[in-house]
């Protein structure tokens, strides 16, 4: 069907009504902003100086600068201060359309579409086997450290009904992919294996699951094994009010094998009934609208992208901006890789065409007027580059004491660029910060190596072969690369330079003991305490505590270590010596010298 010849509902005129200028100002005392803003801007439009907005953030201890940005508890703090109202007005503009965007479909356009599912579970309970089952494909063997490396989308036929797959990466490194992934599943399948149980990437899935408000069909898996407890898991999802149908609960239980295939017949009848429930519809005659999943760079293709799209119907030829890149489709395939002319909601498809690489999670949108869709993303992608900016200089400027990771992520893919991005920066403790310089998939350039050379950053390669020339400059500009095809390799090595960062820890370790006999005055010196060393070794300059009656009289240092006429460094437990402790004289016959010494604890 060529979209000539059905008149499709187009997202410019919609959006085009839909902008709104919201005007920042202090009106009649009411001060009208639309979210957090730098000091320096905010102190121009209730005009007062800044420097006095500085100063009253020191006196309550908190140290910012001009371009620090003001959250809007703040703002409406020095409201408050200045004696302002202040009122937050929600503004449309070129920089976030694609957050702020209504779709305004008549009821009687709308038609069933199919689900759109994400599989979840725990490391190793067989989610990737039992996507295996279903695909009939092997992808298991081929991932390194037996954990899915990619993200993708799938489509299965069951009833004469489709059912969509999102294929979904199922560890907690991979969270910034699954929280993508999650704004547009309809369904979390949640895999728990029989014989395990509940584990802490179950529990994760379920908290995402959740936060999303996405409706959760449970299948335990490995039901074929002898250890297999299903018992156990009901009990131990119930902790988490996951309460099957069986015990009065409302969500679905399926028992079976993604080894076997067993029980997954009745998962898919699961997952028609649950679509039923939620009533999922869609207008397919409207310029489409969805989300990118995936994104790479392929040479002699340019940028190709896999698009789930949740309304609407996509046409090669069709114009759209994703994020805030944009292009003209050049080539429309199925998730098979099949040439197809269109493609309709709920539906996964891959295309080319785009100018530049967008984000796994990015919104997409389908435009008519291909001048008005250029100049949406152009400004959206300058306010996202200013964001970035004032992010990044924001994040340094407020932790100004902390050594800094720069850090350059290369990956074959976009998405796992973005989950490696996601997992180090939650690396940041209170010694150091990772700093994501760039992260983006494709080869390893020279200007990544000079971009890491100017920055003083390392380079992650992440399922890449680097090339002899490329390794041969990074050397010769003294940049570091390395290469893994494992993401907690990465993750591991960046936690090891931040615990090279940290401030030293020192712990007090008890090294010998002694007890005073005689008591000698020396003019020259003060009180000279005749010891007996009963415990380990005792050291000349090292901490000391006076102990009296079991209570700590005094700490100090002993000053002097003398064995009969001898000065000595250190002497053994059995030995008798005489030392003086620095600066105090007040010593008793039968008093208890503890020394001690500081060590370095390991982090």
């Amino acid at each position: 069907m060529s979209k000539k010849n059905k008149k499709r509902v187009f997202n410019d005129e919609e959006i085009k009504t839909q902008l709104v200028d919201v005007k920042i100002e202090l009106k009649d005392g009411v001060f009208i902003f639309t979210g957090p803003m730098s000091i320096n801007e905010f102190a121009k439009r209730i005009n007062k100086p800044a420097n006095e907005i500085l100063t009253n953030f020191f006196k309550k201890g908190v140290l910012y600068n001009l371009n620090s940005v003001l959250t809007e508890e703040e703002i409406a703090e020095i409201c408050f201060d200045y004696g302002f109202d202040f009122k937050k007005e929600i503004e449309m503009n070129e920089s976030n359309f694609m957050d702020y965007f209504e779709i305004k479909d008549d009821e009687k356009d709308l038609e069933p579409r199919p689900p759109i599912i994400t599989i979840m579970g725990h490391v190793d309970h067989g989610k990737t086997t039992l996507i295996d089952k279903i695909r009939n494909t092997n992808v298991a063997s081929n991932e390194a450290g037996g954990i899915t490396q990619h993200t993708g989308a799938y489509q299965i036929n069951h009833n004469n009904k489709t059912i969509t797959f999102l294929d979904t990466p199922g560890h907690e490194a991979f969270t910034a992919m699954r929280l993508n992934g999650a704004k547009v599943t309809d369904i979390v399948i949640l895999v728990v294996a029989a014989d395990d149980g509940v584990m802490p990437q179950t529990i994760e899935a379920i908290d995402h699951a959740k936060a999303a408000n996405v409706p959760i069909v449970v299948f335990v898996n490995k039901m074929d094994k002898p250890s297999a407890d299903p018992e156990k898991v009901k009990a131990d999802l119930s902790k988490h009010d996951i309460l099957c149908e069986e015990w009065g609960g409302d969500t679905t239980f399926i028992y079976g094998s993604g080894l076997t295939g067993k029980g997954i017949n009745e998962l898919f009848d699961a997952i028609l009934l649950q679509a039923d429930l939620l009533e999922l519809k869609a207008n397919k005659n409207r310029s489409p609208i969805g989300t990118v999943i995936e994104a790479n760079i392929a040479t002699g293709k340019g940028t190709i992208a896999t698009l789930m799209i949740t309304n609407g119907t996509i046409y090669k030829r069709d114009f759209i901006i994703a994020g805030s890149n944009y292009g003209r489709i050049k080539t429309l395939l199925s998730i098979e890789g099949k040439e197809i002319e269109s493609a309709g909601p709920g539906t996964p498809v891959i295309i080319t065409g785009l100018n530049y690489l967008p984000k796994s999670g990015d919104k997409f949108l389908g435009f008519e007027d291909e001048k008005f869709a250029k100049k949406l993303a152009s400004k959206k992608a300058f306010s996202d580059k200013q964001n970035e900016l004032v992010s990044k200089n924001v994040n340094l400027t407020n932790n100004e004491n902390k050594k800094i990771v720069n850090v350059i992520i290369k990956s074959d893919v976009q998405g796992t660029a973005e989950a490696i991005k996601f997992s180090l920066s939650k690396l940041s403790n209170d010694d150091a910060i990772v700093n994501i310089i760039r992260y983006s998939s494709g080869s390893i350039s020279n200007s990544d190596i000079l971009l890491a050379k100017a920055s003083n950053a390392i380079i992650f390669a992440f399922n890449l072969k680097v090339e002899g020339t490329i390794r041969n400059l990074a050397s010769q500009e003294k940049v570091v690369i390395k290469t893994s095809s494992i993401i907690y390799e990465i993750i591991e090595e960046v936690e090891n330079i931040i615990k090279t960062f940290g401030t030293p820890e020192y712990e007090e370790i008890k090294v010998g003991e002694a007890i005073i006999q005689k008591i000698f005055f020396y003019s020259k010196v003060g009180n000279i305490a005749g010891c007996l060393a009963t415990e380990g070794v005792i050291k000349i300059n090292t901490k000391m505590k006076l102990i009296r009656n079991n209570k700590i009289i005094h700490e100090g240092i002993l000053e002097t270590l003398q064995h009969g006429k001898e000065q000595i460094k250190k002497i053994e437990k059995g030995k008798e010596f005489g030392t003086h402790i620095k600066e105090f004289n007040d010593i008793k016959e039968g008093d208890i010298i503890q020394t001690f010494e500081e060590v370095l604890v390991n982090k």
